[in-house]
């Protein structure tokens, strides 16, 4: 009798919030790692699907070995396929482990990968693109973690001289006196793994457009468990969606042992009990939720068919590119 073969690996969880795409992987203490394609930028690196290479910046929440796993393939991949020396992002306080874990495969691989380090303190940040920046904050894990959220500054005049005309503003600058004032805008911002408490309130998390976050457990006899390991539970999440001005908050880290049918209903049912979080059910997605998120992209194709008739149909497309095939688990 024939043997059956090997089970298909599952894709990419695929979400479009108008400019950015949100796409990865994420299991609970198997693997996560989140690419924002836009900024060049991934969030953790428990694996490496191949589209992950395309991104110069990888931020690590915590070191955890299934947000960490791919690290030393990502930075020799990306030297191989000739796209440059990878940046890794990282708490300071776990700075040291991993330049000894990349140490370790120069001893294994007898050759080194050359690859950037930029450690940040609290509140510390980095440029990424023009304008946008990475800002780390402590959160609360089993392990030192760090959550991000990118920030874009622009500069804009300061309301006494918006009326003034331009000869009069030169002349302003060239005596010394400031005349724009910086202001941020926080698009994303990344939780990694973390229990509750005063880093999911700060202002440039409430404020960001998109919140990316995981919520590991949903049965309502796992609140304990939830607390042991540090993470979050769905009444938590439940809790801070009152807080939250986001347009999308994305629900990552689901375990596996929680069907996703289920976790979507359980949540579903904890919203609608109070109308301030009732009506930002809409706004609450699954990243791994592949029908629903191969579902909402079908739907906005079909409205940017109608707003333009006859317009090519728009990218990014969530079929993964046949020539970046991805490595991916099965789907939870």
């Amino acid at each position: 009798m024939l043997p059956k073969p090997p089970p298909r690996e599952g894709s990419l969880g695929f979400l479009y919030f108008s400019p950015y795409r949100v796409q990865g992987l994420s299991v609970a203490g198997e693997v996560t790692s989140v690419q924002i394609p836009e900024l060049d930028l991934c969030f953790d690196m428990g694996q490496c699907p191949r589209s992950h290479l395309a991104s110069k910046f990888c931020a690590i929440s915590h070191g955890h070995m299934d947000h960490v796993g791919g690290l030393a393939y990502y930075c020799s991949q990306r030297r191989f396929q000739g796209m440059g020396d990878a940046t890794l992002v990282c708490d300071e306080r776990i700075a040291p482990a991993v330049q000894r874990m990349m140490a370790g495969f120069v001893d294994l691989e007898r050759q080194k990968t050359p690859y950037n380090l930029v450690t940040l303190q609290a509140e510390q940040t980095v440029e990424i693109k023009n304008n946008f920046h990475l800002r780390g904050f402590h959160t609360e894990h089993t392990a030192p973690s760090m959550g991000y959220v990118v920030i874009e500054k622009r500069s804009k005049l300061k309301p006494e001289f918006v009326d003034m005309p331009q000869e009069k503003l030169r002349e302003l600058k060239e005596r010394g006196i400031e005349i724009t004032r910086i202001l941020e805008i926080p698009h994303i911002a990344y939780l990694g793994d973390t229990q509750p408490g005063p880093h999911l309130i700060r202002e440039d998390v409430r404020k960001a457009t998109i919140v990316i976050s995981e919520c590991t457990f949903f049965e309502p006899e796992h609140k304990e468990r939830a607390k042991i390991g540090m993470h979050l539970h769905a009444e938590d999440v439940a809790e801070w969606l009152r807080f939250l001005e986001c347009q999308a908050l994305v629900l990552i880290h689901v375990s596996r042992r929680t069907d996703l049918g289920f976790a979507r209903k359980r949540l579903a049912e904890i919203l609608m009990k109070d109308k301030a979080t009732a009506d930002k059910l809409s706004r609450v997605h699954f990243l791994m939720d592949f029908r629903a998120g191969k579902a909402r992209f079908e739907e906005q194709l079909r409205v940017a068919e109608l707003a333009v008739p006859g317009a090519p149909k728009p990218r990014p497309d969530p079929r993964p590119d046949p020539r970046q095939e991805a490595q991916t688990p099965h789907a939870p």
